[in-house]
């Protein structure tokens, strides 16, 4: 019998044994390793998951026009960029989206079977790939941080479906040049899709969106996950190119993905407002410079400020090799580079999402409070 597709380690599941390690500290472990948001949801958020009476029917697929009428404000309010709402959808996070996304464009492209995506990048853009028995080609960054498009062999260029952009990049927090990949999507015939989810929390500068480039051609994704601190009611959206976006709505109708109701009303309430994601950015602001002196002083090492999103990314010499005298002398977890790509294997990334008194009790841990 031939084997069939053996799904490898969940990444993080390969930390399991370090999450042992760091909790026989007193106060237990201390997660840095995933980006899971823990500071509290706007509480008027909280509210409309109880009360929007959607629970009872199956929700559209596309998306509420409620929701995808603030998306639209969203849009527009944050990018001074206007998109039409039928040139919005819904989708569950937007994992699953970059999981499945390369699927739907290999049946409606099947002469073509490349995913581009950044060399150094969340994997699931390569995972997508994998399960949709496509080629997943990694594109070189500059030192910079912005991929290298003068790097992609034509004859990738010929082949591809679509190529990924992230920016504020996970995990190196770098800024990409959204108009020149749009610009060599267009130039080449292929779909640009920018995964934008931590736009919110951008510190070079504004944040920015593909879409100020034009919509053909290119979609943006994005999440409330981070934003708002709502990874668990899975609310995302995608927003673009019109044909695109058509049919992306009418597959994914198909496949029964729907957001959730009361999740889509509970959305709405997020979008609209402002405020509490720029207190969520304090945090966040706050916890960076704070984790970055505590482990430059521990370490020695240089830990810089990201130009975004809410990770520090740091040459460590040896990624794993930091991240188990980290879970030992600290008790904290984080994620060596290697999760991210062969070329960042010295490299390691921590989330700064535990609460202040959590930042705190590591560096008293390692002796540098």
């Amino acid at each position: 019998m031939t084997a069939g597709f053996v799904p490898p380690p969940y990444p993080y599941d390969r930390l399991d044994d370090l999450a042992v390690v760091a909790g026989r500290h007193e106060g237990g472990v201390v997660d840095l390793s995933i980006g899971t948001p823990v500071d509290p949801p706007l509480p008027a958020v909280v509210a409309a998951l109880s009360s929007s009476g959607a629970e009872r029917g199956y929700p559209p697929s596309i998306g509420t026009p409620d929701l995808r009428r603030a998306v639209q404000r969203w849009i527009g309010r944050r990018f001074d960029v206007d998109v039409p709402t039928d040139q919005i959808a819904a989708c569950i996070g937007t994992k699953e989206f970059v999981g499945t996304l390369p699927q739907w464009l290999r049946l409606r492209s099947p002469d073509r079977d490349t995913v581009l995506h950044p060399a150094i990048a969340y994997p699931t853009y390569e995972m997508g790939a994998i399960l949709a028995g496509c080629r997943a080609v990694p594109v070189p960054t500059t030192a910079a941080g912005v991929m290298d498009l003068a790097a992609i062999d034509p004859a990738d260029a010929e082949r591809a479906l679509v190529l990924w952009v992230n920016s504020p990049s996970n995990p190196t927090g770098a800024l990409d040049d959204l108009e020149a990949a749009a610009a060599w999507g267009r130039s080449h015939g292929v779909p640009v899709v920018s995964d934008e989810c931590y736009v919110e929390f951008t510190w070079d500068g504004r944040g920015r969106t593909i879409l100020e480039s034009g919509l053909d051609g290119v979609l943006a994704v994005h999440s409330l996950s981070k934003r708002s601190n709502l990874a668990g009611v899975r609310v995302g959206f995608y927003a673009g190119d019109a044909d695109l976006v058509a049919y992306l709505r009418e597959v994914r109708k198909h496949v029964g993905m729907m957001v959730p109701g009361p999740a889509q009303a509970a959305g709405v309430i997020a979008l609209d407002d402002d405020d509490h994601v720029v207190a969520q950015r304090d945090r966040y602001r706050r916890r960076l410079e704070l984790m970055a002196d505590v482990l430059g002083r521990w370490s020695g090492i240089d830990v810089p400020q990201p130009a975004g999103g809410f990770y520090l990314w740091f040459d460590a010499g040896d990624g794993w090799a930091f991240t188990r005298r980290l879970a030992a002398d600290g008790g904290a977890l984080v994620s060596p580079g290697e999760f991210y790509g062969a070329a960042s294997a010295g490299y390691v990334r921590v989330a700064v999402v535990q609460p202040d008194e959590q930042l705190a009790l590591v560096a008293r841990r390692l002796g540098v409070a």
